[in-house]
């Protein structure tokens, strides 16, 4: 860690603790940041009643209205702007990646964090992100199916938590709790955009774009005396943004690509409700469905490119990849009380559909007579899991009680690929010339040979244990599971927390994780053109991503894929007086046969002859697949410092800081054990990638103000830099150290109704721009900054938003 990052934090750690500076994650009404000390959570804990600040394990409780009060649509984006442990990079020209964008947090793979919906498990993507952005070879939640108008609030748990929730709970644990409202209601509506000035390696210019319209509502209704429906939705529409440097190989210089978020247009329905049976069971439960409609673009084929046809495109075509995904979360569930314990039985269903199309295009091979749009196939992934939840709490003399909780759970996954249309994959008439490559330019179809159905099944049991002695609280956690496809596993968790004084107390944590090899990690394939850099200058590679158990995988070294196991330690303190306090948390991660995409083998130092012969009886120029092998450490620390101000003269005040240090080390790498010798199995790329792809330091410092309706809200985010590999190393960009300013003001309007206007990037911040001499490397100046910023690449945001309540 760089030493001034340890004395800027150290720095806002000592003027927290001085008398009259402050740090806020509290709302109230439709504002704020976070919860308030007294807040009850569900995650981490199974014992009724554990506050915030009571556990052994760090939580942070996130209201929804404080995820409401910003400027984005996006709840991946509104949990990283509050939660610096939290990284969601904003992906470009990275095919479906850049409609479904992973999350990552304390730097570890996306598919390494449990995402839960009011506790129970939720449902992956079927997007596996096969290229080299931030999260590659991850299939993980995507954030953004959930909208934030249905949330109460999320709790984030900053541990590991696999012997209490089972596969993925690594790096930890974000619980989304829907709304509980009988009644009452509200509305929103914002429009935004981005009012920027560019400066690439190239070039200035001024853009307006990113235009963003979004509209939510949501109600609330009495089920008999006890009861409660919730019903809320929300519309999304938002224009596509371009920050592509000049092309030199057009005359005059233009920019050709279009480099930016995606244009997206999508509407998203949820309920939630719960009512009483009879004087001791209740049911409950949710459904939500998502439409999503996005379209991205791919890099740009020039008139003179080989793989044009100048009768269709006389001046090049730049293509467009198109995802339509169907997102399906529900549950049903019944709790109550048998024989004095606790019963909670559940099951829920969970889908996501993801239709593609390549639109702008064409198949060379097929000459004048091809298509321009193109059906590529589908990709589904679905889940049911069925649960049953028992718990006592036994309390003893002298306050002391031991929470005795056990449960078993059944999980069925399935995961499928459905082909496109022929002319989205096959070769033409024209397919006889090899300089044309296969299929739709820009993103090709699946072909009959891709197609394919899998299912597994999962039995899992866990007892938790935890103990109130005192002053000294104790838990323990153990887990069993059974998977069909890579046979058992177990994991582990103690936890201890002393309170020194009724301010002070330490905490931590040992336990052991897991995470189960994902169907789409085993089964996904599909070849498909990758721009890549030979000889000094771009081009475009067949490229085959293939199972690890295929005749092609197996000869250069795949084998089965195992789970990935965790060690993990964490310790700290928590500090609370008065309307502040503070939490510090260490951590360590150790990790052991964690998977990992491979290098392209075929291109590079992975060119040889006998690989050469290998796949062009596949009909491939590189291949990829997935390893196990990898081993990791990584290590940091959490800080969270909150302070309340409430005066009857001037306001309310809320004042957070909160940073994470977080250093990842890979100590092992997997290496070719194949038929085929492969000189870099997995090359330094994937490991830069991994190692310096997220942030070691991001710190966040927020005041949060509101008087007689009136509000305001300033926050200020430190990013430490990025670094974003490339198949050269002369290639390799940084994102540099920058800081983001965002800045909302808030009026009434009548009753509880409010207008708020802000900003995001006040101060119009990029990350470091490519430099030209990289830029006729980096894609032509497609390009023209790094995409694994963390705070993305698109300049100032402005909005307005209404927000109406009932």
């Amino acid at each position: 860690m760089k030493v001034h990052v340890r004395y800027l934090l150290a720095s806002s750690l000592t003027a927290l603790l001085t008398p009259g500076l402050v740090h806020a994650q509290v709302g109230d009404a439709e504002r704020g940041t976070a919860a308030d000390t007294s807040d009850i959570i569900v995650t981490g804990t199974r014992v009724t009643g554990r506050q915030r600040l009571d556990t052994a394990s760090p939580v942070d409780v996130l209201s929804g209205a404080a995820l409401r009060s910003q400027g984005t649509t996006e709840l991946g984006q509104a949990l990283s702007n509050v939660t610096p442990s939290l990284d969601f990079p904003r992906s470009a020209a990275v095919d479906g990646t850049d409609s479904i964008r992973p999350a990552t947090l304390r730097g570890l793979s996306p598919d390494q964090t449990l995402v839960l919906i009011n506790g129970i498990r939720g449902h992956a993507s079927a997007l596996l992100n096969t290229n080299g952005s931030v999260g590659r070879g991850s299939a993980a939640f995507d954030l953004n199916t959930i909208p934030t108008v249905a949330l109460d609030r999320v709790e984030v748990l900053r541990d590991g938590a696999s012997a209490q929730y089972g596969s993925d709970a690594i790096a930890g644990v974000i619980n989304l709790r829907l709304r509980e409202a009988r009644s009452g209601g509200g509305a929103s509506a914002s429009y935004g955009q981005y009012e920027t000035s560019v400066k690439t390696a190239r070039q200035s210019r001024n853009r307006h774009d990113g235009k963003t319209y979004n509209a939510s509502v949501w109600q609330g209704f009495g089920i008999g005396e006890d009861g409660y429906l919730t019903i809320s939705g929300d519309y999304l529409k938002r224009g596509y943004t371009s920050r592509g440097d000049l092309d030199r190989r057009v005359t005059p210089n233009a920019v050709t690509s279009r480099f930016g978020d995606p244009e997206v247009e999508q509407y998203t329905v949820f309920a939630n409700f719960g009512a009483p049976v009879n004087d001791v069971w209740s049911v409950y439960g949710y459904a939500g469905y998502q439409n999503r409609d996005s379209t991205g673009a791919a890099f740009p084929r020039l008139a003179g490119n080989a793989n044009n046809v100048r009768s269709i495109y006389p001046n090049g075509f730049l293509p467009k990849i198109n995802v339509k995904s169907n997102d399906i979360n529900s549950a049903l569930g019944l709790r109550g009380e048998l024989s004095t314990w606790a019963v909670d039985l559940s099951v829920s269903y969970g889908r996501n559909e993801l239709k593609l199309r390549t639109l702008n295009s064409i198949n060379s091979t097929y000459g004048a007579a091809s298509p321009t749009d193109f059906y590529d196939g589908k990709l589904i992934y679905d889940q049911i899991v069925g649960g049953l939840d028992v718990s006592k709490k036994f309390d003893f003399a002298s306050g002391n009680s031991l929470n005795v909780a056990w449960g078993i759970e059944y999980r069925n996954e399935g995961y499928r690929i459905r082909e496109g249309q022929t002319e989205s994959f096959a070769r033409g008439p024209l397919g006889g010339n090899t300089a044309l490559g296969s299929g739709a330019q820009g993103f090709q179809g699946f072909s009959p040979a891709n197609a394919l159905s899998r299912h597994r099944d999962n039995v899992s049991a866990y007892l938790d244990l935890e103990a109130q002695l005192g002053k000294l609280l104790l838990g323990l956690a153990a887990r069993g599971e059974s998977y069909s496809d890579f046979g058992e596993t177990a994991t582990g968790k103690f936890s201890a927390r002393y309170d020194l004084t009724d301010s002070f107390a330490l905490r931590g944590t040992v336990s052991t994780g897991f995470r189960a090899p994902s169907l789409q990690q085993q089964y996904y394939t599909l070849t498909q053109p990758q721009v890549t850099n030979i000889n000094g200058a771009a081009a475009i590679v067949d490229t085959g991503t293939f199972p690890s158990t295929s005749p092609v995988a197996t000869a250069l070294g795949g084998k089965p894929l195992d789970a990935e196991k965790s060690f993990n330690l964490s310790g700290g303190f928590v500090f609370r007086s008065g309307g502040f306090d503070l939490t510090v948390d260490a951590y360590r991660i150790k990790l052991r046969d964690q998977l990992a995409l491979s290098d392209n083998l075929g291109t590079g130092v992975n060119a040889s002859p006998a690989i050469t012969a290998l796949l062009r009886s596949f009909n491939v120029s590189a291949a990829r697949f997935f390893v196990n092998g990898i081993r990791a450490t990584t290590k940091g620390i959490d800080l969270v410092a909150h302070y309340r101000l409430v005066t009857n003269a001037a306001g309310n005040f809320d004042f957070t800081v909160a940073g994470n240090l977080n250093d990842v080390k890979l100590t092992r790498v997997p290496t070719g054990t194949g038929t085929i010798t492969v000189p870099a199995l997995f090359g330094q790329q994937r490991i830069v990638s991994i190692e310096d792809g997220t942030p070691g330091e991001k710190l966040t410092g927020q005041l949060d103000w509101n008087k007689s309706g009136f509000g305001g809200l300033v926050r200020a985010t430190y990013y430490g830099s990025v670094t974003q590999p490339a198949s050269n190393l002369v290639d390799y960009v940084e994102t540099g150290k920058h800081v983001i300013v965002d800045a909302e003001l808030r009026a009434p309007l009548f009753g509880k109704s409010n207008v708020a206007i802000g900003v995001n990037n006040l101060f119009d911040v990029y990350p470091d721009r490519v430099p030209d001499s990289n830029v006729i490397n980096y894609n032509n100046g497609g390009t023209a900054f790094p995409y694994y910023s963390p705070f993305g690449f698109n300049g100032r945001f402005l909005y307005a938003r209404v927000n109406l309540a009932w």
